[in-house]
């Protein structure tokens, strides 16, 4: 199969564009196992009905494990806000709505949040008190069984020409508590420097779901120390800082 047509890069991984297919290919960095829990995860969102972008299949390429899905076109609610700052609010709306509309749905089969929460903590590069803290207050969390898409944000939602909102990239997709779901997109708006967005995607999300935002807040810290296991030295420091700056007992 020849791929030439790069569509996007990130770290340990490329997608390439051929006619209706995107093909993700990764590199020796990722685990066989999490590739195929991606793609597990991608199937059984699509049974959920939401609108992904739908699994074809999974396969070696040059030696290299790769998943194949549907290719969406459009842009990224993300391009579309750099480009229409005077529709901000209308995009985060839609935004808002788009992640209510996962939090409805349950897929039974998932691996649960809490299991995965408890894991990365023990993982987490802070002391053993405070560890013990957080997997206490982790334990003691309202369990729930709502799908939780784990790194929703604008970069993750495609919008076709007829004003249609996909939702991409699945691997981290949990079945737990969807407030948890909600403190990690308010981080994700803090570690691309959009505070002030991180602070408005907040409190319209509470509106519109009726939930306490201190609820929300009492997330911050276990999932900021959760997520602080992978990724970049200076995002790192940025979660870690979360996790004793606030006690919101």
């Amino acid at each position: 199969m020849k791929l030439d047509k790069v569509i996007a890069v990130s770290a340990g991984k490329k997608i390439y564009r051929t006619d209706d297919t995107a093909i993700k290919v990764f590199d020796e960095s990722y685990l066989k196992s999490d590739i195929l829990n991606e793609a597990l995860n991608q199937a059984r969102i699509e049974e959920t009905g939401l609108n992904i972008a739908k699994l074809k299949e999974v396969m070696r390429i040059d030696g290299k494990w790769a998943i194949a899905s549907d290719y969406i076109e459009g842009k990224t609610l993300a391009q579309l806000m750099q480009e229409n700052p005077d529709k901000t609010d209308e995009y985060l709306n839609m935004f808002v709505d788009l992640q209510l509309e996962v939090h409805k749905k349950t897929a039974p089969l998932l691996n649960k949040l809490k299991d995965k929460m408890h894991r990365k903590i023990s993982m987490a590069d802070i002391d053993a008190t405070t560890r013990y803290d957080l997997h206490t207050r982790l334990e003691a969390m309202p369990k729930h069984n709502k799908v939780c898409h784990g790194d929703f944000n604008p970069s993750n939602i495609i919008i076709t020409k007829d004003n249609t909102p996909y939702i991409l990239d699945w691997s981290h997709a949990t079945q737990g508590n969807a407030s948890a779901d909600v403190a990690r997109t308010y981080l994700l708006f803090c570690l691309n420097k959009d505070t002030d967005l991180a602070k408005k995607y907040l409190n319209l999300f509470c509106t519109k779901s009726d939930t306490a935002r201190q609820y929300v807040e009492s997330w911050m810290p276990i999932v900021a120390a959760s997520q602080s296991v992978k990724g970049k030295p200076e995002e790192r420091e940025f979660l870690l800082s979360w996790v004793n700056v606030v006690d919101y007992e």
